[in-house]
């Protein structure tokens, strides 16, 4: 009886338990689709060698060629000033800064053209007194020399001797007449004004600091690994080079919002290095800094801080690659003709913030890899679509991690 009871039951089951069964291997076989593989997409750059101009930056403060104190070598009171004697004041070689009492100075010449008018009498009547004294002793000793005494000689060179010193009394009375007019010994600009009208001066004052506005001069450091790649000529003793061998340098400063470019040349180098940093100063001119401009820049004044481009060597038969590619410092990617990936060690001849020079480790002809790899393995098989700037594959091209296409 209690048989008969589980009976329904089980045969519910069993039932259904058949039917899962016939529904799980009658089910049809999935489809299955061929195995595609993914390829990195990369953009290459077919290397060919160039020429490749180097270019030194370096900065340095602008000063001018010449400086000095302008020294009053007269005493007396400072009577008048020219309107340019003040401080940023230009002058011309020649102009009369500043004039110093010269009354005792005209006085000083007076007096000693008087005493050179009077030795000049002396002069001329012992040079009389001495000819006669000749013919008196030749009429009484025919055929004789007379001794000096008799003939004067002593007497006649003492005059001569107050004629010239009276002469040159004279020349020095003018010479410090002329010193109380004080000249620009070149054409500049007033740095500092030390004395003014009315004020007292005496020899050895300095009456104003003074600087030359014909050349501005920057000196500029380099390495000595960056003095391998310009080209200064040497001086040696006895020989002078000329300026016209020297390289071109670009100068830049900032005048309030705008970049002011001045251009110049390198002129020499300093002799020793500097001790401390290990680097050569080099001296650049600008000529003319304080003309007027057509452009109309403003002057290149001195105490300017500028940055400096120079013109460096010319280096043939290189390759040059983004900086960006240099990857770890220690290689870049090349795409070999299976477009598979090389790790290739470089030789770097010259780099600077954006670009590399390669001279050795690379060949023409070859791709380099511009596509930033996340990780770049030895023999890793990529797509190449993109090759010095031209679609090759067709569709849009890579981009890189922040949507922009690599070019």
């Amino acid at each position: 009886m209690s048989f008969l009871r589980i009976l329904p039951p089980l045969a519910v089951l069993g039932v259904s338990a058949g039917v899962c069964y016939w529904l799980f291997w009658s089910e049809p076989e999935p489809r299955k689709f061929p195995k595609k593989e993914t390829l990195s997409e990369v953009s290459v750059e077919r290397l060919e060698p160039v020429s490749y101009q180097v270019w030194l930056y370096s900065q340095g403060t602008v000063q001018a060629r010449t400086e000095s104190a302008l020294i009053s070598e007269a005493r007396g009171k400072v009577m008048s000033v020219s309107p340019s004697f003040r401080a940023g004041g230009f002058f011309e070689e020649g102009d009369v800064l500043l004039e110093i009492d010269p009354r005792d100075y005209e006085t000083a010449v007076v007096v000693t053209e008087a005493g050179l008018a009077q030795a000049k009498l002396n002069l001329v009547e012992e040079e009389a007194s001495a000819e006669q004294a000749r013919v008196d002793w030749e009429r009484l000793n025919p055929n004789e020399e007379p001794p000096d005494l008799v003939s004067r000689k002593p007497q006649l060179d003492e005059a001569k001797a107050n004629t010239a010193a009276a002469a040159a009394r004279l020349a020095n009375a003018k010479l410090n007449l002329e010193r109380t007019r004080i000249t620009a010994p070149y054409a500049g600009r007033i740095l500092s004004k030390e004395v003014d009208i009315g004020q007292f001066v005496s020899a050895g004052n300095v009456l104003a600091q003074i600087y030359a506005v014909d050349y501005a001069e920057i000196r500029l450091p380099l390495s000595e690994k960056e003095l391998g790649y310009i080209d200064i000529p040497e001086s040696y003793r006895g020989e002078t080079t000329q300026s016209s061998d020297y390289p071109q340098a670009a100068f830049t400063t900032t005048v309030g919002s705008a970049m002011i470019e001045w251009q110049g040349r390198v002129i020499s180098a300093e002799g020793a290095f500097d001790t401390r940093s290990r680097q050569l100063f080099l001296v650049a001119q600008v000529d003319d800094p304080y003309g007027k401009r057509a452009d109309g820049r403003p002057p290149l004044k001195v105490g300017s801080f500028v940055q400096a481009r120079i013109e460096g060597k010319i280096l043939e038969n290189v390759f040059v690659i983004p900086r960006k590619l240099y990857r770890k410092n220690e290689y870049v990617v090349i795409i070999n003709q299976d477009n598979r990936l090389e790790r290739r060690a470089i030789e770097v001849e010259w780099s600077d913030e954006e670009s590399l020079v390669v001279r050795a480790g690379l060949r023409a002809g070859e791709r380099v890899c511009l596509t930033p790899l996340s990780f770049p393995s030895e023999g890793m098989k990529v797509a190449v679509v993109m090759e010095n700037g031209i679609n090759v594959a067709g569709g849009d091209p890579p981009k890189n991690p922040e949507g922009k296409a690599i070019r």
